[in-house]
């Protein structure tokens, strides 16, 4: 069933990655574009060009502030749209780059954000070659925003489709979640709150997911990185395109104490953050297992768990499951807990 949007004016939350965004592109936005490459939504488009199979994205940042532990606008603008086409299961080949510059940038400031891109770039193994340039006001753009646009070639080893998914399917997590969203609100400074050991997740996940393809490519059913919107967005979106249910063992899932006892305070659920670093896949029952130790065996995934698996029903629902037994409904994001983000 077509989302309707009836919503009278674009607010934070459409941008938020949960509920509102969803309506905001499923009810105005897909279907003026319609054509067969938006069903389903994916973090990028698969098409073929002359018999070659070919996978785009596009993504914008506009993060604040632009520097943070662990990462930047920069860094995060290259990850992200390389952690998109990866696990929309194709092999990263290059990147474009467009920078909206506010009047009044110190030089300093964009050098170090190009070096960032150019520096992740080459960790990922990614040319950026070409892009644009645009300059607005002074006190239009928080400083500047970067806008990405990648492409790759599909990987025979994967063909994902939610279509895919049989109860008994299990759900992986590359590492701890909301790590990032939790940084970024830390690091604006609007709280009296601090913890020393934060830092933003922010990596590409191109080594884990060729891990996948090396163990069980055949066997992997979906991927998705957890970003705006968070661990339970995704999840949201696999089960409501597949028709399943997916139970998620939530004593599972590793969440570090920082970002813990910070959405306790702030009345946070973890599952909600978002996430620059980590990625989820869903994978037959018989290559769990395997799966789970191939990620565990790449530098930086020892946190990497089983958190859940698929089930008939209730269909197009995530349940979280204790190890009590208890269960409650696992939702989507509903408003915009923490702008600007990524």
């Amino acid at each position: 069933m077509r989302l309707r949007f009836t919503d009278r004016q674009i607010e934070m939350a459409h941008g938020a990655g949960g509920k509102a965004s969803r309506r905001l592109v499923e009810g105005l936005i897909a279907p003026v574009f319609d054509n067969p490459a938006l069903a389903p939504l994916s973090d990028a488009a698969l098409f073929s060009v002359n018999g070659t199979r070919l996978a785009m994205t596009a993504d914008s940042y506009v993060v604040r502030p632009l520097r943070f532990p662990g990462g930047s606008i920069g860094e995060l603008a290259v990850n992200g749209t390389i952690n998109d086409l990866a696990v929309s299961g194709a092999r990263p080949r290059a990147l474009l780059a467009t920078f909206v510059l506010e009047a009044g940038l110190p030089v300093e400031i964009l050098r170090a954000e190009i070096e960032a891109m150019a520096a992740a770039a080459r960790r990922a193994g990614v040319a950026i070659v070409g892009g644009d340039t645009k300059v607005v006001e002074h006190g239009s753009a928080d400083g500047m925003y970067v806008t990405t646009c990648g492409l790759g070639e599909a990987d025979p080893r994967f063909s994902l489709d939610p279509a895919t998914l049989r109860s008994g399917d299990r759900v992986l997590l590359s590492g701890a979640i909301g790590d990032h969203g939790i940084t970024i609100l830390f690091a604006r400074g609007e709280l009296e709150l601090e913890a020393a050991e934060l830092r933003s997740d922010t990596r590409p996940v191109t080594p884990f997911v060729e891990a996948l393809a090396q163990t069980c490519g055949s066997g992997v059913r979906w991927m998705r990185d957890p970003t705006r919107g968070g661990v339970a967005t995704a999840l949201n979106e696999v089960a409501r395109d597949s028709g399943c249910a997916i139970a998620l063992f939530e004593e599972a899932i590793p969440v570090h104490a920082a970002v813990r006892g910070a959405c306790e305070l702030l009345g946070l659920d973890p599952l909600h953050i978002a996430n620059e670093g980590q990625f989820l896949a869903i994978v037959a029952e018989a290559d769990a297992e395997r799966a789970l130790a191939a990620l565990r065996a790449v530098p930086g995934g020892d946190e990497a768990a089983l958190v859940g698996e698929v089930r008939s029903k209730p269909a197009r629902t995530v349940v979280g499951v204790t190890s009590y037994g208890g269960t409650r409904a696992v939702d989507m994001l509903v408003g915009d807990p923490l702008p600007r983000i990524c």
